[in-house]
């Protein structure tokens, strides 16, 4: 890695408890790297040569099974993935796409496991990283066995809303496959429920959504923040 990316990855929540000579003795094999988008970067089956961290852009990670695909998470900045895979020396469970330009840091496995014995507070980033992704998981697995899928539309919806000001308007992050595959839909259940929703005050236009009832939407949805809030 050059010498002037060094500070800008010292900075990531994984690294900044880092010793020093633990640090750099990490990176010395690592390489920051701009891909292009709808470039596949691993295959699941595949050994985890690499963790990922992606600075800039976005990673779809997916799954396929018996001619099936699903949309597993979307990994945007600072995310990591695949660090189960590699401490445990393991192939990789998912497969990972970019789904825009993004911006990537790769640092080999072995590299990773060493620094993991090694150094006691990138030991702890890492287990406060892969409990976080643990919680993530349970909540997204609540979220498909407790509600309907127009429930599951109508508080993703209102997490976007939050997350993009709560203006009363949102713009969808993601194509309309994308998210009928994180919400555990076909594209053509996402059309029907966005239907349901039309009574309660939602509007589409292709990527743009108007919430024009928002008291009615939550009270169809009824967010949980044991499901919904991030920070739980």
């Amino acid at each position: 890695m050059r010498t002037s990316d060094l500070p800008q990855m010292r900075s990531l929540p994984l690294f900044e408890s880092m010793g020093e000579s633990n640090f750099e003795t990490l990176m010395q094999a690592a390489y920051l790297q701009t891909f292009p988008a709808q470039l596949d970067l691993i295959t699941e089956g595949d050994p985890a040569d690499f963790l990922y961290v992606v600075t800039d852009g976005c990673v779809e990670l997916y799954a396929r099974s018996n001619g099936r695909e699903t949309t597993m998470a979307l990994v945007r900045p600072v995310g990591t993935f695949i660090l189960a895979a590699v401490l445990k020396d393991a192939v990789y469970l998912m497969s990972a796409r970019t789904v825009q330009k993004s911006r990537i840091l790769l640092i080999p496995s072995q590299n990773v496991r060493a620094a993991f014995e090694r150094d006691e507070a990138f030991a702890r980033a890492i287990v406060q990283d892969l409990a976080g992704c643990y919680r993530g998981v349970v909540k997204e697995h609540k979220d498909l066995k407790l509600r309907t899928a127009v429930e599951r539309l109508a508080n993703r919806l209102l997490r976007y809303h939050s997350e993009q000001g709560a203006t009363g308007s949102l713009e969808l992050p993601y194509d309309k496959r994308t998210i009928a595959s994180l919400l555990g839909m076909t594209p053509e259940n996402l059309s029907r429920a966005f239907n349901t929703l039309k009574p309660y005050g939602v509007d589409v236009d292709g990527a743009a959504v108007r919430l024009n009832d928002l008291d009615g939407l939550v009270t169809l949805a009824k967010p949980n923040p044991l499901i919904d809030d991030r920070g739980t």
